[in-house]
């Protein structure tokens, strides 16, 4: 297969028009975290020795190892199935399961745990989902609930069902590599979707090439992911498009030329939007005239402002990471609505709304999606019928990577031949929401989204995003 290195496709990528966006879910439980790994205040990330990964764990990913990958207790009914599963009990397995959803209808593992031992011992396709349910839960759960409504709706429709391996990986760059190494050596395995952040799903990506095993990613947005292989693909548009459309808005919509950039220097993720804005704004009229990072040691966002100000600057942009929501909520603080802000898409989670409520208003942030712009789809509603509430973006993009492998799989039901398909230049497949398709770097073809925080009252904090209009 050819290298995925054209500019000209990527350029031309950056002259769609930006579309509407959003997506709030279970706002008053769940961070809507965007790439960067979170550190929910009840879960504690588990020590792990450098390669060391539990292989029976993998080959028991379908629930034959009789274990949940989500930390915290099981109930009774959802133990039943994990046992049954084990024991290859698949009758019992699904009533277990079919009990257990009627308690908890929120349990992505627990349906698609329900769809394999339907499909039993008999004839299926395969593929696995890495996501950090360790260090991560909620943005991990959001993606097993886009898997699980792919998978529901693929089996109740297709001559060949599709199994689902769900794999943790714990957000660790070499337990991820790992990971990676023991679903290459698994045949029946066809493609991965995962992984959660840019730096892991780089670290694992690496492997997958190497093995030749296709990887979808639905949530890693690093520019540099474009470059890591001809099996490497995502579903979710990478910084290039989300730094053009937020550089857009600033040159033509709020008439500003000069910024100040906050970043965080340890994560790949919040590095490639501060590169790519920068890079957008100078070659469109504009500047960066600071950039700070705020994980240095006595950063002070104060100081950093009054700094920039006396620069020139005339908008914030926060470049920064869920794990950095703290230093964002202070420079947010700080500015009191002065200067205008922007942001990449982890600016997009309930704590901005919760915690920065009237001083975050007007914040505007780039994402791939927002349900308030398909609310009357199918794939919305049949969502809301599957989980009783509303979902976000990563539910929207993780269907969007199943509903591709599937489809190449039609074509060429074999690793080489899945890549091969994706990478075709008349591949398109339909989506949640949307056409998907790819351009030669394998990073989808589609403009990012903009929303705002104003008044409201569907996140419970009096601040919701809403689609910039």
């Amino acid at each position: 297969m050819a290298k995925k290195n054209e500019l000209p496709a990527l350029i031309a990528a950056l002259l769609f028009t930006v579309a509407l966006l959003g997506g709030g879910a279970w706002w008053l439980k769940n961070l809507i975290e965007g790439d960067g790994p979170s550190l929910p205040a009840s879960i504690s990330r588990q020590s792990r020795e450098v390669g060391d990964v539990d292989s029976s764990t993998i080959a028991g990913a379908d629930g034959s190892s009789g274990q949940s990958i989500l930390p915290g207790p099981v109930s009774a009914a959802k133990q039943e199935g994990l046992d049954a599963l084990a024991k290859q009990d698949f009758q019992t397995a699904q009533a277990a399961f079919s009990t257990a959803l009627q308690a908890d209808k929120n349990d992505p593992e627990s349906v698609i745990y329900l769809n394999n031992a339907k499909i039993g011992d008999g004839s299926a396709r395969t593929i696995a989902t890495v996501v950090p349910t360790g260090n991560a839960l909620d943005a991990s759960l959001e993606i097993m609930r886009g898997i699980a409504q792919a998978q529901t709706e693929i089996n109740q429709s297709s001559a060949i069902p599709l199994k689902v391996l769900l794999v943790n990986d714990q957000g660790d760059l070499a337990i991820a590599a790992d990971v990676a190494a023991e679903l290459v050596a698994n045949e029946a395995v066809l493609g991965v979707v995962g992984h959660y952040s840019s730096d892991v799903t780089l670290a694992a990506a690496e492997v997958y090439e190497a093995g030749k095993l296709p990887m979808i990613s639905p949530t890693s947005t690093a520019v540099s992911i474009s470059n890591a292989g001809d099996y490497i693909f995502r579903t979710v548009p990478s910084d290039r498009l989300a730094a053009a459309t937020l550089a857009r808005y600033m040159l033509n919509e709020i008439g500003k030329k000069q910024a100040v950039v906050f970043f965080e220097g340890s994560s790949a993720y919040s590095r490639s939007v501060k590169s790519e804005f920068t890079t957008e704004l100078l070659s469109n009229g504009g500047s960066v005239v600071a950039d700070f990072d705020v994980g240095e040691p006595g950063f002070s966002a104060g100081q950093a402002l009054q700094s920039a100000k006396s620069l020139g600057a005339q908008v914030i942009m926060l470049a920064l990471t869920a794990d950095t929501n703290n230093a964002a909520l202070q420079i947010i603080s700080v500015n009191q609505k002065e200067l205008p802000m922007i942001g990449g898409d982890d600016m997009y989670n309930f704590k901005i709304l919760d915690v920065g409520r009237a001083s975050a208003e007007g914040l505007v942030v780039a994402v791939p999606w927002h349900i308030l712009s398909y609310e009357q789809s199918p794939f919305v509603n049949e969502s809301r019928r599957l989980w009783g509430g509303d979902i976000n973006w990563r539910t929207a993009m993780a269907y969007d990577a199943v509903s591709v492998l599937v489809k190449a799989m039609d074509t060429s039901p074999t690793r080489e031949g899945i890549a091969t398909v994706l990478a075709g230049a008349g591949f398109s497949a339909d989506g949640a929401t949307e056409v998907v398709k790819f351009l030669p770097t394998g990073d989808r073809n589609q403009p990012s989204q903009l929303v705002e925080v104003v008044p409201g009252n569907r996140s419970g904090t009096g601040y919701d995003y809403v689609p910039v209009e």
